[in-house]
């Protein structure tokens, strides 16, 4: 399949790819940044080819890490596992040791990342975030690292407070069976749900 390279020529629908002609005959696609360093000319072998396929294959790997990054940050195992649906995992392993020296791949970060936007958003008990981080692939420490200033009663007031807007006019006890079942269903312990009850009770009672 070697053959002399006779037209390099950017793809219509893609501007970001080249199509390569050896002889006269369209061969391979390639990333443009692979297809800068051809020329006109240039002879390549069937070694040749295999080579710049092989990193043209990276390219688009790296490409599809990028776009689910670009979304919210993911932890390594979530980016190996989406690069395994089309990727093989000599081709997986490169692309994520070429985001974690660019730093855009860190389960600790991102682990603290996690913590934080529950926290901000869907306030959840430390034994959820454990299950949910360790279902994500982050390991033992960086869990723990993340949860070390983790303040279980400020995120459970936060999620109480959200709960209680909408239980408000219920029964005093319809209202504290409801509101303790929720807040034990998001993973904060019976200790800290009592009393962050207790003060949305006091709380619903004074709004009345």
């Amino acid at each position: 399949m070697g053959g002399q390279i006779t037209a390099l020529r950017v793809q219509r629908r893609n501007r970001n790819r080249v199509n390569v002609y050896l002889d006269g005959r369209f061969a391979f696609g390639l990333a443009a940044i692979e297809a800068a360093r051809l020329r006109v000319g240039q002879v390549l072998s069937d070694e040749d080819i295999a080579r710049l396929r092989q990193r043209d294959t990276a390219e688009r790997a790296a490409e599809r890490a990028l776009d689910l990054l670009s979304y919210r940050p993911r932890s390594e195992a979530e980016i190996r596992e989406r690069l395994a649906e089309r990727y093989d995992p000599e081709t997986a392993g490169e692309v994520l040791e070429r985001l974690r020296r660019s730093g855009l791949v860190d389960d600790r970060e991102f682990a603290r990342y996690w913590v934080q936007n529950r926290l901000q958003h869907n306030p959840r008990g430390a034994i959820a975030l454990r299950q949910e981080l360790y279902q994500k692939g982050v390991d033992e420490s960086a869990i723990e690292e993340a949860l070390a200033e983790y303040n279980e009663e400020d995120a459970a007031a936060r999620a109480a407070e959200t709960a209680r807007r909408k239980l408000r006019g219920l029964p005093p006890d319809v209202f504290r069976r409801r509101l303790t079942d929720y807040l034990l269903r998001r993973g904060f312990p019976y200790g800290v749900v009592r009393a962050i009850v207790q003060q949305a009770l006091t709380d619903a009672h004074s709004d009345e």
